[in-house]
């Protein structure tokens, strides 16, 4: 005679290791403009924000709302299914750095991170990671001449200002003109320096 149970059979379920590439500041550094950089794979929202998603829920409680500048991402749905639960998606022109992804948790707060363009080269984006998630210091370490904290647009800026040619597709849409030196030199000594990375191939 065989028993019956109401229980599913167990499964294997293969690791996945997290298709994220991420630079955060440590814990303790004092916040910024910048949390961190996010190097996405594609300009597909939907299809990123599930892989960001899976790194950032534990680390910062489950993200509930994503803001983004339409500039660089081609379609903007207004609600992604990630984890389980749905993440409104609100978008801004004037408001939100073009090279900048805004999230929010019930649980941390906002987080602002550097949204390195898909298509940028692995030198590059490794530089600019380094200098969103600059650990080492006050906020202010990565600045402008004015001594004031460098944008995400500020950064993009400083990156084709130092490496011309180093993005892959030139992208040069940044407002920001980098007359003089000073904040190139901030931006080597910044993106020298490491911060915490999450990163998968």
């Amino acid at each position: 005679m065989s028993a019956t149970t109401d229980r599913p059979p167990l499964r294997i379920v293969p690791f996945r290791a997290p298709t994220a590439r991420l630079a955060l500041k440590t814990v303790s550094t004092p916040r910024g403009p910048l949390d961190g950089a996010w190097w996405p794979r594609s300009r597909d929202l939907a299809d990123e924000l599930s892989a960001l998603a899976d790194v950032l829920d534990p680390l910062f409680g489950r993200i509930t709302r994503v803001a983004v500048n339409p500039t660089y991402w081609p379609v903007i749905p207004s609600r992604v299914p990630v984890n389980g639960h749905g993440v409104r998606i609100g978008w801004f022109t004037t408001e939100l750095d073009p090279h900048k992804i805004l999230l929010m948790s019930h649980t941390t707060g906002s987080w602002n991170l550097l949204v390195v363009p898909p298509e940028t080269s692995a030198p590059a984006a490794a530089r600019l990671m380094a200098a969103a998630s600059d650990s080492s210091g006050p906020p202010t370490t990565a600045s402008d001449a004015s001594g004031l904290p460098m944008t995400a647009s500020a950064l993009m800026a400083a990156e084709l200002a130092l490496h011309a040619g180093s993005l892959a597709d030139g992208d040069q849409d940044s407002e920001e003109a980098w007359e003089d030196g000073d904040d190139a030199s901030s931006y080597r000594a910044t993106a020298a320096r490491p911060g915490r990375l999450i990163t998968a191939k």
